[in-house]
């Protein structure tokens, strides 16, 4: 029986070895998604701060707390351990829900890049105009709902490509990368948003007489940045959009990832270069996709409504 029970305890430590060495991989697991998943991010940190516009800035911290919290819920509870259940009995679906997603973003990203050429912004913001009045506390309400919404969708992409990286590991290291980038995502994107929602407030404060003239002249200048690197962080958040969706998509088709690949290891002696053609290019092709998508949309719009006529 002694013999038996050392014989156990060998199994467990070897076992204990076996998961600690798997363990010690989780960090650059980790680091390796984050860096997978980094469009995706600049998207989420540049799309989040439209949402506290308008708003009374006191609530704004309170807002963007709200959000993060649903956020990191929806990764933990809902799309974790849904990617990890079709992972595992139905891995063949990952593949089209990556896609699927990278199709959404180039849509989005379509749609930003239309607007802000669109000769029709006037007759919009007048539509607009005509909605009828609501609370703060429902307007708050409405646009915590609507950044969620979108946060989601980005949150899945983000969880499905973290699978993805990770797929081949064992089941405890898919849980830990998964929680860890889930955590480490959701606390880098909304902390750098409530940071850049706040950055007049903060520009304001140097500003007062009580400090220094260089600090004062460098609170001045931040307040009068902030619009403009809001607006700057509009067209990097779009652009990601573009090339993140279509990077998703062309490298899950072989004839489109293989000359995005072949584009890349061409410039492989500047990496800089290699990674910025990459991207060029990314954003051009989802540019399109994006267009052919919203054909595709209008197109069944229009359908819909004329057989709801039909059966009217």
């Amino acid at each position: 029986m002694a013999t038996g029970l050392l014989a156990l305890l060998d199994d467990v430590a070897a076992l204990v070895k076996v998961s600690a060495a798997s363990l010690d991989d989780v960090p650059t697991q980790v680091a390796k998604t984050s860096t997978k998943v980094s469009g995706i991010v600049i998207d989420d940190t540049a799309v989040t701060p439209k949402y506290v516009v308008g708003l009374d800035p006191k609530r704004e911290l309170s807002i963007i707390y709200q959000i993060a919290k649903k956020s990191l819920i929806n990764k933990i509870v809902f799309l974790g351990p849904a990617v990890l259940v079709i992972g595992y009995f139905f891995p063949w679906v990952i593949d089209p829900l990556l896609m699927l997603g990278g199709a959404f973003l180039c849509f989005e990203g379509y749609e930003k890049v239309h607007s802000m050429f669109s000769k029709h912004d006037e007759a919009h913001s007048k539509a607009e105009s005509e909605i009828p009045q609501i609370t703060p506390e429902e307007l708050e309400k409405e646009r915590v709902t609507s950044a969620v919404r979108t946060d989601f969708i980005l949150s899945a992409e983000i969880i499905a490509i973290t699978y993805y990286t990770v797929e081949d590991k064992p089941l405890l290291n898919q849980i830990i990368v998964m929680l860890a980038v889930a955590i480490f995502i959701t606390i880098a994107v909304y902390g750098f948003v409530g940071l850049i929602v706040k950055a007049d407030d903060i520009g304001l404060h140097m500003a007062k007489e009580k400090f220094s003239a260089p600090t004062r002249k460098f609170g001045r200048g931040l307040v009068k940045f902030m619009p403009t690197f809001l607006t700057i962080l509009g067209y990097v958040g779009t652009a990601a959009m573009l090339w993140v969706g279509a990077e998703i998509i062309a490298h899950r088709i072989p004839f489109l990832g293989h000359p995005l690949e072949a584009l890349e290891h061409s410039l492989a002696s500047v990496p800089a270069l290699a990674w910025l053609a990459k991207v060029i290019v990314s954003a051009i092709g989802g540019l399109i996709l994006g267009f052919f998508i919203e054909k595709v949309v209008v197109l069944g719009r229009k359908l819909f409504k004329g057989v709801r006529k039909n059966n009217a």
